[in-house]
């Protein structure tokens, strides 16, 4: 689910959590790396990220001569390091940065990745420009990047650091599969809700049954 963040950014500022996670390591002491979002997979939300979406709005940062941040769970008042390197590549945003161990929280990050207690990035930003497709996804065609966080639960399954710190490879038909899988199992979750529904007398439960088995046909056409 998106949420607002209170912060000293724009108003609507979003950010996305969700349970998922591989070991997350450490390479060169503090210095980690990954992607911390990848093109064209839909993510637990709904949304899927175009590529070139970032394009823009980095160059933007570049001229004006700011800065990604480094943060906590997207928590403004925690930043915990810096990113050295955002850019995009064939796969998705790829980020490369330091955790600053003068910093108490830099320093119990770095334990709890090592211990793979947090295992995920996620992105902080506002929405430019979208468009929905006929299956409710929303395409994120342009990007204003704010901060990227290590986080416990990244929306974004494939938003992770792997061994080593480098993300590991991934096939493009494998994290797909993986996406629709997921987004079946919630139509298929919500028929047999609204069957049993429809059993006990509940009005409109057989057609919303039909509704979601009509969802479910669109993702496998």
């Amino acid at each position: 689910m998106d949420e607002m963040v209170s912060w000293c950014g724009p108003p609507d500022l979003e950010t996305k959590f969700c349970r998922f996670g591989e070991g997350l390591s450490l390479s060169d002491g503090a210095v980690i790396e990954g992607h911390a979002s990848v093109f064209g997979v839909p993510d637990a939300g709904g949304d899927v990220v175009e590529k070139g979406a970032y394009a823009a709005g980095l160059e933007a940062l570049r001229r004006s001569g700011r800065a990604v941040r480094m943060l906590w769970q997207h928590d403004a008042r925690e930043p915990i390091g810096v990113w050295e390197e955002v850019r995009e590549d064939e796969r998705g945003l790829r980020v490369r940065g330091r955790l600053l161990e003068a910093v108490q929280r830099g320093r119990e990050a770095r334990a709890l990745i090592e211990a793979g207690a947090v295992d995920g990035l996620s992105i902080g930003y506002r929405v430019i420009r979208a468009e929905k497709d006929d299956r409710g996804l929303r395409h994120l065609k342009e990007i204003e990047l704010w901060e990227v966080s290590l986080v416990t639960f990244p929306m974004q399954p494939l938003a992770r650091l792997g061994k080593g710190g480098v993300l590991p490879a991934a096939e493009p038909e494998e994290a797909a599969g993986a996406a629709v899988a997921g987004l079946l199992a919630d139509a298929l979750a919500e028929a047999r809700q609204l069957l049993a529904e429809g059993r006990r007398g509940g009005k409109g439960g057989s057609a919303g049954a039909v509704i979601a088995a009509g969802r479910m046909r669109g993702m496998l056409t």
